[in-house]
């Protein structure tokens, strides 16, 4: 499938799924009480939650520091078979599990793992510098610096 294509097909599949109301976390109340419950903080919490659901998914979405983390975690992430994946426009897709918009970056892999992936990046973090893959990717170490 054409990169617009699955950037299409990506939008269509974010829209029938309901999105909670803007600034909503996608933490389930049980969650954040459980984690605030062990002493954690109100972020903390939400953090604890969010990796109990895959990396890159809207339920754990990778935060970075604005649109340059974004495209530095991207350009780092390579498929099963070594290479870069092939990179679609980013969207807007809901709010994240942090409350904020999070943007789905399309991303192929032709027939190599994991084929095509939708990222899920939160861009409003900072202080936070992800050395994680998703699922079917490998990610280069970060340049010294």
């Amino acid at each position: 499938m054409p990169l617009p294509a699955l950037a299409a097909a990506a939008l269509l599949l974010a829209a029938q799924q309901p999105s909670p109301p803007l600034g909503q976390r996608t933490t389930t109340p049980e969650q954040m009480l459980e984690g605030l419950a062990s002493g954690l903080s109100e972020d903390e919490a939400a953090i604890a939650a969010a990796q109990r659901h895959p990396l890159g998914t809207l339920e754990n979405p990778v935060r970075v520091g604005g649109p340059e983390g974004e495209q530095a975690y991207v350009a780092r992430l390579r498929c099963g078979d070594g290479r870069a994946p092939r990179i679609g426009q980013p969207t807007e897709i809901g709010v994240g599990a942090f409350g904020s918009i999070v943007e789905g970056y399309p991303l192929d892999c032709g027939a190599a793992a994991p084929g095509q992936f939708t990222l899920v990046m939160d861009k409003y973090h900072e202080e936070h510098r992800e050395d994680r893959a998703p699922a079917g990717f490998s990610i280069l170490p970060r340049p010294a610096g």
